[in-house]
């Protein structure tokens, strides 16, 4: 079962395979993937580090992600080891457990306000 990053890299390399993404022409935004696959910024940004890892996207500062030359990400294609695809998966599980990270540390400072509250209270 693919999870919903890897859907989402998918999707988006088909459609450069497909030729309805052109090479050097902007890929969809965040907020475009985030509202097609109902997906979250993070796990957008998951799908976005894949194809750049993969060779799929290239990223121009301040203009945004772009498809990278057809012949760049089949040379990945073609010369990807069949391991390559764990150090994604590696990047992706780092990414989410830093998340995780977050959500725990948001959690902790609501139950020790929480706490605090009720001591003032009591």
């Amino acid at each position: 079962m693919l999870l919903t990053f890897e859907v989402i890299a998918e999707t988006l390399r088909e459609q450069i395979r497909s030729g309805g993404l052109k090479p050097g022409g902007a890929l969809p935004t965040q907020a475009e993937l985030m509202r097609e696959f109902g997906a979250s910024s993070l796990t957008v940004q998951k799908a976005m580090a894949l194809l750049k890892q993969d060779g799929w996207a290239v990223s121009r500062p301040g203009k945004g992600a772009f498809v990278a030359h057809h012949d760049h990400a089949e040379d990945a294609d073609a010369k990807a080891a069949p391991g390559s695809g764990a150090a994604a998966r590696v990047e992706a599980l780092e990414l989410v457990l830093a998340e995780a990270v977050e959500r725990i540390a948001d959690l902790r400072a609501r139950v020790e306000a929480l706490e605090q509250g009720g001591v003032r209270r009591g």
